[in-house]
C-alpha cells in the first residue's frame, strides 16, 4: 500500500510538471524560448574603449592631416596638430587600459601579438592600438623641432594617421564580426557609424581643451562633417537592422540610442551657431551614448530566442 501510493504521487507530480511547461507547437522556432546565442561577458570597459580608441584614432588622422599642410615651428596650425596628437596619445593609452583591464591581465594583450591574421578583425586591431600609440608618443614630442628629430617626428605623424584612421572604424567591423542578429544586420553600416562618431567626437574633445581660432575654424569643418555623417549613419544602421523587424528592435526601442542621437544632433547646432565648448560637451555625450547604445542592443538582441531565426528566415517571428 505504502509503495503504490509513492508511485500513484510520483505520477501526478510528473503529470502536473508537465502541463506547466509551455507546448512547443510547429511553427515555434525556439527551444523553449531559450537563447540561442550567449550576450557580451564584459562590462564597461569594452565601450569606453569604443569612445577612446576611436576619438584617439580620428585625432591622429586629423593631426597628420593638419602636418600636411603647415610649415614646421611655431604656426598656429601646428599646435592644433599638436593638440591632435597628445589627444590620440592619452585616448590610446586610456583605450589600452580599459582593454587590457577587460582582458584581466597584460600578458594576455600580448599573447594575441603572436599571430598576424588580416581576416580577424580582433587581432588587426590588437597591432593598430599597438602601432598607433608609439608612432603618436614620438609625434608629439619632436613634432615642431626643426632638426632631425623633427623630421623623424613628421614621418611618425603620418604613420600616427594611418593607424589612426584605422583605430577609429575597426571596433565597427569588430563588432559586426559576429552572429548576434542586430549587429550581424547593420555590420556595414557599423563601421561607418563608428569612424563618423569618431571624428565627431575627436573635434568635441578640441573644441573644448582648446579656444583658439586656427582650432575653431578647423574643428567646425571636421566636426561639423562627424556629426552630419554619424546621424545619418545611425539612421542607416537601424535601417538595415529592421530589415527584419524582430531584429532591429532592441534599438527602435532604446532610449540610449535616441539620446545619442539628440545629443549629437544637439551638438551639430551648438557648432554651426559658435557655441563651441557646448558642442563638444554634447558631442562628447552622445558619442559615449551611442558605444554604450549598439552595445545594450548587442545583448539584448542576443537574450532574444527568436531574433536569430527571424533574421536567418528573414521574416518577423511573433
Amino acid at each position: 500500500m505504502i509503495m503504490t501510493g509513492t508511485v500513484n504521487e510520483e505520477r501526478e507530480v510528473r503529470a502536473d510538471a508537465w502541463q506547466r511547461v509551455p507546448q512547443v507547437v510547429a511553427s515555434d522556432p525556439t527551444y523553449y524560448d531559450r537563447p540561442l546565442l550567449k550576450e557580451s561577458v564584459w562590462g564597461l570597459d569594452i565601450p569606453l574603449y569604443y569612445f577612446l580608441g576611436g576619438t584617439a584614432g580620428a585625432a591622429l588622422t586629423l593631426g597628420a592631416a593638419i602636418q600636411l599642410v603647415s610649415p614646421r615651428g611655431r604656426h598656429p596650425l601646428r599646435r592644433v596638430s599638436a593638440i591632435c596628437h597628445w589627444t590620440g596619445i592619452l585616448g590610446s593609452t586610456a583605450g589600452a587600459a580599459c582593454l587590457i583591464h577587460d582582458l584581466g591581465r597584460p600578458s594576455r594583450f600580448l599573447a594575441m601579438m603572436r599571430v598576424f591574421r588580416p581576416t580577424s578583425p580582433m587581432n588587426m586591431g590588437t597591432w593598430i592600438l599597438a602601432g598607433a600609440a608609439p608612432a603618436a608618443i614620438v609625434t608629439g614630442l619632436f613634432v615642431n623641432r626643426r632638426d632631425g628629430l623633427g623630421t623623424v617626428a613628421d614621418a611618425t605623424g603620418y604613420l600616427s594617421g594611418i593607424f589612426g584612421a584605422a583605430l577609429a572604424g575597426y571596433t565597427g567591423v569588430l563588432v559586426g564580426n559576429t552572429a548576434i542578429p542586430v549587429w550581424q544586420s547593420a555590420r556595414r553600416w557599423l563601421p561607418v557609424l563608428f569612424v563618423a562618431s569618431s571624428a565627431a567626437s575627436a573635434a568635441s574633445v578640441i573644441d573644448v581643451v582648446t579656444a583658439g581660432k586656427a582650432a575653431g575654424a578647423i574643428t567646425r569643418v571636421f566636426g561639423t562633417a562627424g556629426r552630419v555623417a554619424e546621424i545619418a549613419a545611425a539612421k542607416q544602421v537601424e535601417r538595415a537592422a529592421s530589415a527584419v523587424p524582430r531584429v532591429g528592435e532592441p534599438l527602435k526601442r532604446s532610449r540610449l540610442w535616441k539620446a545619442a542621437t539628440v545629443l549629437t544632433a544637439g551638438s551639430l547646432v551648438a557648432g554651426l551657431l559658435g557655441k563651441r565648448r557646448v558642442a563638444g560637451l554634447l558631442g562628447i555625450a552622445g558619442s559615449l551614448a551611442l558605444r554604450f547604445a549598439v552595445d545594450r542592443a548587442g545583448n539584448e538582441s542576443a537574450r532574444d530566442a527568436r531574433a536569430v531565426f527571424a533574421r536567418e528566415r528573414g521574416t518577423s517571428v511573433s
